[in-house]
């Protein structure tokens, strides 16, 4: 006969309680610390210190470390938007990209150097409030292109004067992963801009859609804390591409362009921002999270412990069982613009821009 374990006494709601705010104290108090940390460590290498042009003007922010290899693209892409500044949170680059954005008049360059994946939010956060207090501001990737709509005039301060009419405050978008059709290791020395016109596929037969703060996001505590439009409420999605072949749980969802106002807190989450009131229309960040070396950059992240949720490990583990890995399949597609996307509702309302719209 087994020994059957002994019944445990139930928890006094008086212990629960104080366990609870003892909790929360020293999450607070982490908080607080890290804050401190942060702002003893933070430098201002070059370009403007503080908001510049008019106060419509829309600021770009991205964190960064050796994004070389992107900027060339990235800065054109972002200015042929309309973008006024762009201010880049460096973490450590070695590659020369910081003084190569030391040449640019409208960019700035901060830099801390403690462990990313603690200090990314709120970095970010700090970014926002700097550059951007009362105006708009894109949180960029450096491996994301933003997508408003696919007329010429789509760009950032028409969507921008659009949000304010009607009284919006973030703007989300969800994220389109983009391959080539062959191996990925075929394509890890592609220079970026080649990239562009190569990685043109991607495949949503997967992608998980759940009601925007629904428990099962995970991030429901800070998904609640925002206002959503009644006639078209998003979803989060999830998975996708990377679910199927890696095994990875990625959030495809991101509240990418905000108004810093005051309720608004920005960029709380790599994905989120809360305090806002989400447009009924929606954008489009195609990913090129598989261009430049991946296998390499997950080695070094996976190395430096920067990150947790251990997505590198699962990419990794697929391409040491299958070095020929590509993500073509019978359910790939080619990007051919939004519509496609918002047809197959992996876009939810309207395309960000709307030409029709009556100012």
């Amino acid at each position: 006969m087994t020994d059957q374990p002994t019944p445990q006494p139930k928890m006094a709601f008086t212990e629960w309680l104080s366990q609870r705010v003892v909790g929360i104290a020293n999450r607070h108090l982490v908080a607080r610390w890290d804050r401190f940390r942060f702002r003893r460590r933070l430098r201002h290498l070059s370009g403007p210190t503080g908001p510049s042009g008019q106060t419509d003007d829309v600021t770009v922010i991205a964190l960064m470390k050796d994004g070389g290899y992107y900027l060339d693209v990235f800065l054109d892409h972002y200015r042929r938007l309309g973008a006024a500044h762009f201010v880049f949170c460096d973490t450590g680059s070695t590659d020369g990209a910081i003084e190569r954005l030391a040449q640019e008049p409208d960019v700035t360059v901060l830099q801390c150097t403690l462990p990313w994946g603690r200090f990314e939010n709120i970095f970010r956060n700090h970014a926002a409030h700097q550059f951007a207090q009362d105006r708009w501001c894109l949180f960029a990737d450096m491996d994301e292109i933003l997508e408003l709509g696919d007329s010429r005039d789509a760009t950032l301060p028409a969507i921008t004067r659009q949000l304010d009419r009607l009284g919006y405050t973030a703007l989300m978008a969800q994220m389109l992963e983009m391959f080539p059709d062959g191996p990925l290791a075929q394509t890890a020395q592609l220079p970026y801009r080649e990239v562009q016109s190569e990685f043109i596929h991607y495949d949503i037969s997967t992608v998980a859609q759940l009601p925007y703060a629904s428990e099962a996001t995970g991030l429901s505590g800070l998904l609640r804390m925002n206002q959503l439009p009644p006639s078209s409420p998003p979803y989060m999605q999830f998975g996708g591409i990377r679910a199927r072949v890696f095994g990875e749980h990625c959030c495809l969802s991101k509240h990418p362009l905000v108004k810093v106002v005051d309720g608004v807190a920005p960029a709380i989450h790599p994905h989120i921002s809360t305090g806002v009131r989400v447009a009924d229309r929606m954008a489009l960040l195609k990913h090129y999270k598989f261009a430049n070396d991946p296998i390499q950059r997950d080695q070094e992240t996976q190395a430096a412990a920067t990150i947790k949720h251990g997505e590198d490990g699962l990419r990794l583990a697929g391409f040491a069982d299958n070095p020929d890995l590509s993500l073509w399949s019978e359910t790939a597609q080619t990007y051919a613009g939004l519509q496609p996307l918002l047809a197959a509702r992996f876009l939810q309302g309207k395309a960000a821009h709307q030409p029709e719209d009556t100012p």
